[in-house]
């Protein structure tokens, strides 16, 4: 069934666990998210991000995201994740989407505060869901290095900025920076909970873990026990995907690519409960 952010989240708030927001690229990954969700009973938030559009327009995948919501045995929200330009967020909020996240946080705080409060406005207004985010990691979505050699640290997110920040613009939840990366780690990262702990007491706001596959379980389990209710996961996933498909390809065993691109849907599916066990309540509808 097709839910709202606020919707989603406040399951998450009811059971103190997170839902996961996983980023849908082609019809391979989008069966393979609904139906672990399915098959394990979680809400989920299936997501486009605006990074991945060259590969999939928006205006061809929404009305396959929305039917694989609306069908759906479990709460499924539609999400455009890291909407960095305007002229997207609107395109996603005009097909249906019931989520976007305003992604400014590479402006000055001013700015960023400014720019979110109108897309918030807008989207409520036409019954949307809105996601933030203060405070900087230090890889951008596609996992380049956008602050090559800076401290980590000198950009998570501040709690008496997020504090003001929540309370002018009208967000439905913040993504904090508080020691995750986007794509893949070459060692654990070391999270510092107490930010999350003290942004969400500063703000009341379900707070966001962006880069978060390839974080360990106790990781998890220390950001949600501090007020992580939604967890971005996509490159560990893209990966079970893609060593799949190398493996049928290798094997020699067909030359169709469907059957390649069954073989990465059934290891995305896979890899996608697998971190749905470890985060996620089932829904209880």
């Amino acid at each position: 069934m097709l839910v709202g952010l606020k919707e989603i989240l406040a399951l998450a708030e009811q059971e103190k666990s997170a839902v996961g927001m996983f980023n849908a690229t082609g019809f391979d990954s989008l069966q393979a998210i609904v139906g672990a969700a399915e098959e394990l009973d979680c809400p989920v938030i299936l997501a486009h991000a605006e990074v991945h559009n060259v590969y999939n327009d928006i205006s061809f995948v929404a009305p396959a995201m929305l039917a694989a919501a609306q069908n759906a045995k479990v709460p499924v929200c539609v999400h455009l994740d890291h909407g960095v330009s305007l002229s997207m967020i609107w395109r996603a909020l005009r097909l249906g989407f019931t989520s976007v996240m305003i992604d400014a946080s590479a402006l000055p705080f001013r700015e960023n505060l400014r720019v979110t409060k109108e897309v918030t406005e807008a989207a409520h207004a036409m019954g949307a869901g809105v996601e933030a985010e203060l405070g900087r990691l230090v890889t951008g979505e596609g996992g380049e290095k956008e602050l090559a050699g800076a401290d980590p640290a000198a950009f998570y997110t501040r709690p008496d900025e997020a504090a003001e920040f929540a309370a002018k613009t009208g967000i439905d939840a913040l993504a904090v920076a508080f020691g995750t990366s986007h794509g893949f780690y070459k060692a654990q990262p070391k999270l510092d909970c107490g930010v999350v702990r003290r942004c969400a007491e500063a703000t009341g706001l379900p707070l966001v873990m962006h880069g978060g596959s390839g974080v360990d379980d106790a990781g998890y389990k220390s950001a949600i026990a501090a007020g992580i209710r939604k967890i971005n996961y996509y490159s560990y996933m893209s990966k079970a995907g893609y060593d799949a498909a190398k493996r049928e390809i290798e094997s020699g065993n067909s030359s169709y690519l469907h059957d390649v691109e069954y073989a990465a849907m059934l290891a995305m599916k896979e890899d996608v409960k697998r971190a749905m066990r470890l985060f996620c309540t089932p829904a209880r509808t």
